[in-house]
């Protein structure tokens, strides 16, 4: 059957649903250039008002997956399993999960990416590490994973290649905000990457990129049934991306966190969370060891430091510091009831941790410091933040947006959870 690039738009505009094989020439032909950028633009927007269903999203998502290479590592010793997050504010999660995981007998293969606006990337955190090597090959990739255990680099350029151009497209045309679209993007790569299993961190709340529950329980819905259907055992988890994670926002700030964290202290919210989510790691490759315990014993840091020795970084070296700090402190005596993670991650890329556009560069040591916790009691001048930058223009701006992150009040309030829903193939 031949096809039509305004057929197929006026197809979904109109909300039918759009054939395997559609779909399936729909995008090879985008690829090739015979569907115009104009085109593909109207089609994303006919998806965001009228949806795609799972089979149309598989169909989608596997032509995306076809425009690339796949990693094949099934012939590792170990069981894979992988994590993604849907980003958010001090989420260094996967710099201690990753090896942690390891640590427990699995191979973690963390393809990752950089941050962009108020959410930190992984990749953009590793590199304030001296010498540490965000490319590898394939055949690195796989020499790692069989002998380390772990490994977090960048996507190859041939892995779901296909997405990068459609995602550039729905960065200027208002398509961002769409389930299907957002699934597809990550669970493309996800699948490419050759992992037996995955778990989802699905961000919600005011740091997220979905803000409300509603939606971000949807987006997790549709990747675990996204994930099930290409045979990759998937579980999403809810957690709360209200306040910042941890008490650093910033690239090196947040490796210094992870260490602590490594090494058996740190911040309760980050260790709770992370080994919440290496629990279902390891649940879902058949592994039974105790992530806690990994983490008090020193093997999950002693496994970290293996995995930056093997991409060139070395994990004794001192990190950036910003050569320009300011202290926040409390105006008033009083409770805390709430810290804007948005806010908070907003100043940190305000004073340079974070990008506006994808080519933009990060300062290593810029950041915020956040001193206090929701439900604490605060006295008038205690610090409440650290803010730092590379220079005073930096700083300033940094101000800006930090003073409203923070709210105190006369009434006690309780801790928030952690952990909200937990998403199975079988819901």
């Amino acid at each position: 059957m031949s096809y039509s690039a305004p057929l197929l738009i006026a197809a979904k505009r109109d909300g039918q649903e759009l054939s395997d094989d559609a779909i399936t020439w729909l995008l090879e032909s985008y690829d090739r250039g015979d569907v115009a950028e104009e085109q593909m633009s109207a089609m994303l927007m006919a998806i965001v008002f009228r949806g795609l269903e799972l089979r149309e999203l598989t169909s989608w998502t596997n032509a995306m997956i076809d425009s690339g290479e796949r990693l094949d590592l099934r012939n590792l010793s170990r069981p894979t399993v992988d994590k993604h997050s849907t980003g958010g504010v001090g989420d260094k999660i996967s710099l201690i999960l990753a090896p942690l995981v390891a640590a427990c007998g699995a191979a973690v293969p963390q393809l990752s990416g950089r941050g962009l606006g108020h959410t930190g990337g992984t990749l953009d955190k590793l590199e304030s590490i001296p010498g540490w090597r965000a490319s590898l090959t394939n055949e690195e990739i796989y020499h790692q994973l069989d002998s380390v255990g772990a490994v977090i680099c960048a996507a190859g350029s041939e892995l779901a290649p296909i997405d990068r151009r459609l995602y550039a497209l729905r960065d200027v045309t208002g398509t961002v905000e769409s389930i299907p679209l957002i699934s597809s993007s990550i669970m493309s790569k996800k699948i490419a990457e050759g992992t037996g299993a995955l778990v989802l961190d699905v961000k919600v709340g005011r740091g997220a990129f979905l803000k409300d529950r509603d939606s971000s329980l949807r987006l997790a819905r549709t990747m675990v049934d996204l994930g099930t259907s290409h045979g990759v055992r998937t579980v999403a988890q809810l957690t709360n991306m209200d306040e910042p994670l941890g008490r650093c926002v910033g690239n090196a700030l947040e490796v210094d966190e992870s260490v602590e964290v490594l090494r058996g202290g740190g911040p309760r919210d980050v260790r709770d969370l992370t080994v919440a989510l290496a629990t279902i790691m390891l649940e879902l490759v058949g592994l039974s060891d105790d992530p806690a315990a990994r983490l008090d014993d020193g093997s999950a840091y002693a496994l970290y430091r293996d995995m930056i020795i093997a991409q060139g970084g070395d994990p004794d070296a001192p990190l950036a510091r910003a050569a320009h700090r300011d202290t926040r402190v409390a105006p008033r005596a009083g409770g805390v009831p709430s810290i804007d993670a948005y806010r908070v991650g907003v100043a940190a890329w305000r004073q340079g941790a974070g990008r506006a556009r994808k080519e933009d560069p990060v300062s290593a040591g810029a950041g915020v410091e956040v001193l206090v916790r929701r439900g604490e009691r605060v006295e008038i001048g205690q610090p409440l933040f650290v803010l730092h930058a590379d220079d005073e223009v930096h700083l300033r701006a940094g101000h800006d947006e930090i003073r409203g992150a923070l709210t105190i009040g006369d009434e006690p309030v309780d801790e928030a959870p952690l952990l909200f829903e937990r998403v199975d193939a079988s819901n």
